[in-house]
């Protein structure tokens, strides 16, 4: 994640993190990017079944039951050795997390064992009632995706009335005071939308937002061709950070995230070294603290099944399972190749990744694109828009 409200607008200072001494069990959550341990932030897909049809869903999931999820008694078994390993935050995601009867009982757990608990959900099904309960459990924060107004997102979710159920599903979140925010996949089919999405941010007092770059994995591997250029993305990045900046000098301060393309972080502080020199050099700390991608290291996913990957989108590499072993241990396990490499995965970048100056920050991006398009999740990226004079 690169925070643009925190590294371009300044509302997070390198002093913020290191006066917490960076130990992911004491930091706040909007500072655990920086943390020095890097204990992972575990995303739990706890059901393969959904409510939607979104075009772009890693998991491939449908509206049909299926039979090999883990049973709640598993789940409280997993989230023992997660709060015992010292994971800091839980992910209940899907699928649509909200499907499980089970989900405030496992959330309700995950806290009483210290974590955070979040979730990812497409929002549609938080009636009144649940957004109390969901309340009541202690759960932190709840991330509800859009991906545009009405009509582009119901197009995108496969059911018409989704972004209309979506928005009460945002205002029952916040009457209950749950911290609510919105997830975003850019693309080309949705990206003029993005100017909407600040201003709904504003109209309902959304406190943050993600925006999403596109990853090739699971029905998302069929949009490959509706990924933005380079140039776009570069457009697009730079309106995030002046929508961002004009609600910070509004008084209407958000925070804004992208996520998922690691040339950002690059691409803030070199613009920031043209606007303002001292502040970029603030952002180049705060960079190099967050050490680009964490996919192995800093994220990892545990999907229904209990099969563990390096983050949720790379499902075609598992490292194993949990009801065959707890996942610290699969976690730690260095005699697995993959998982060797990954925990430090910049000894094995190549092309122009090998020349980059920005490769201690970024950490060569996102392995999966690169095997989606390459075949080889070593080489370089094809999302990274930075230009071969800005890596030189």
């Amino acid at each position: 994640m690169i925070g643009i409200s925190k590294l371009y607008c300044g509302t997070v200072e390198p002093s913020d993190a290191l006066r917490y001494g960076r130990d992911s069990s004491k930091l706040p959550s909007h500072l655990l990017q920086f943390s020095s341990d890097k204990r992972p932030v575990v995303v739990w897909n706890i059901t393969r079944k959904c409510n939607l049809k979104c075009v772009h869903c890693y998991a491939q999931a449908k509206d049909k039951t299926f039979e090999n999820e883990l049973s709640t008694k598993e789940g409280k078994k997993l989230l023992d050795d997660l709060a015992q390993f010292g994971v800091p935050v839980i992910l209940f995601s899907g699928g649509e997390p909200t499907i499980r009867k089970d989900l405030p009982e496992l959330a309700a757990y995950a806290v009483e064992k210290g974590m955070r608990a979040v979730i990812s959900t497409n929002g549609t099904l938080i009636s009144q009632k649940m957004a109390q309960t969901l309340k009541e459990i202690g759960l932190s924060y709840v991330g509800i995706s859009l991906d545009g107004m009405e009509e582009i997102n119901d197009r995108f979710r496969g059911v018409k009335g989704a972004y209309k159920s979506a928005l009460d599903g945002i205002k029952n979140c916040k009457e209950a005071g749950i911290k609510v925010g919105l997830r975003f996949t850019i693309n080309k089919l949705n990206a003029a939308e993005v100017p909407a999405i600040f201003e709904l941010l504003e109209d309902m007092d959304i406190p943050r937002a993600c925006f999403y770059h596109l990853v090739y994995a699971g029905r998302g591997s069929k949009l490959v061709n509706e990924d933005l250029s380079h140039e776009e993305t570069r457009h697009y990045v730079d309106m995030i950070m002046d929508l961002t900046k004009k609600l910070h000098d509004k008084g209407k301060p958000k925070e804004i995230l992208t996520v998922d393309n690691h040339a950002d972080g690059p691409y803030v502080y070199l613009r920031l070294l043209k606007e303002d020199p001292a502040r970029a050099k603030d952002v180049l700390e705060l960079l190099q603290m967050n050490e680009g991608n964490s996919s192995g290291i800093g994220i990892g996913c545990i999907s229904w099944d209990g099969e563990v990957y390096a983050d949720q989108f790379w499902r075609h590499h598992s490292f194993g399972n949990i009801k065959d072993r707890p996942f610290s241990e699969i976690w730690t396990d260095t005699s697995e190749p993959l998982m060797k490499k990954l925990k430090d995965k910049k000894k094995y970048a190549k092309g122009r990744c090998l020349k980059c100056r920005w490769l201690n920050i970024c950490a060569g991006n996102f392995r999966v694109r690169s095997e989606a398009v390459t075949g080889d999740l070593w080489a370089p990226d094809p999302a990274c828009y930075l230009t071969d004079e800005e890596i030189a």
